[in-house]
């Protein structure tokens, strides 16, 4: 299956082209593999269950389904963070839905009070740098998240897909800070095959992704570029096609192929543990 797979691409490559089939995947296959992942995980750190932020976004849910398909629904937690006037009720109905249709537990945790906290104590807090302020968010709702996790003996299962892994979409010690992910080996095109093939429901699949770290956020906007030609951008970069025939396969101006593979190098950072210098000698 897997040399016949590297052939049609071969085949595709002399004819000059890239398709949405080059990442269709096997979603019964995937599903079964994760599932097994999360259970070992689980069973090796000795922990008691799984605990997890939904957001109402197909990422999220998606991650949050296989946990419980993994675990089963009495060793799961889920816990969904709004913030007032920014995220959208319809969120977090979907949320609650979700987790009403698996039978899980989900609490709600306002973090308003939390961002007005930070906001008035942290000395260089700039409300309209949104990037910044953004990621003050990202991070509490991890802190909350692992006082769950300490509390229940849980592992942080995040649901960061491999675009957003490789681009450096997410924030570092924020949503990026969990124990398991899931699905970092998908691309979010996938993520979404995926999630049809859970039966989650087409609203939360169809839903414009975003963070909703501020109102009009959205992660097509803030990347430019849309998730369908991204993805394969990626999937030809990681198979060593240069920047050039990317460019012209995919149609995209070379200018945006290179700011995209500039992303993935600069934030190379985020995708490793810290750096420690090794020194030989600390004895003079």
């Amino acid at each position: 299956m897997i040399y016949g797979k590297r052939l049609n691409l071969l085949n595709r490559r002399k004819k000059g082209m890239l398709t949405r089939d080059d990442l269709l995947i096997n979603a019964s296959s995937v599903e079964k593999t994760i599932t097994e992942f999360i259970r070992e995980q689980i069973e090796v750190s000795g922990l008691q269950g799984a605990v997890l932020a939904v957001s109402g976004g197909v990422d999220s849910a998606a991650t949050f389904v296989l946990t419980v398909k993994a675990l089963g629904s009495e060793r799961v937690r889920a816990v969904t963070m709004p913030e007032r006037d920014i995220t959208p009720e319809c969120d977090i109905k979907d949320v609650m839905r979700l987790a009403e249709m698996y039978d899980v537990t989900c609490d709600v945790v306002e973090i308003t009070p939390v961002i007005h906290v930070m906001r008035s104590i942290l000395p260089l807090y700039d409300s309209s740098d949104l990037v910044s302020s953004g990621n003050v968010k990202t991070r509490m709702r991890m802190t909350i998240i692992y006082h769950y996790s300490n509390v229940l003996r849980s592992m942080v299962i995040g649901g960061t897909n491999k675009t957003e892994w490789l681009t450096g979409y997410f924030t570092k010690h924020g949503d990026g800070g969990v124990d398991l992910m899931p699905l970092a080996g998908l691309y979010k095109t996938q993520v979404r095959q995926l999630a049809r093939h859970l039966g989650i429901p087409k609203k939360i699949i169809d839903k414009t992704p975003t963070a909703g770290l501020w109102p009009g956020q959205s992660d097509e906007g803030e990347l430019g570029i849309k998730y369908e030609v991204l993805d394969l951008l990626l999937y030809a970069w990681e198979r060593g096609i240069g920047a050039a025939a990317i460019a012209r396969e995919l149609r995209v101006h070379p200018t945006t192929v290179e700011r995209i593979l500039k992303r993935v190098r600069v934030n190379e950072h985020k995708r490793c543990l810290p750096l420690i210098l090794r020194l030989s000698s600390v004895n003079g």
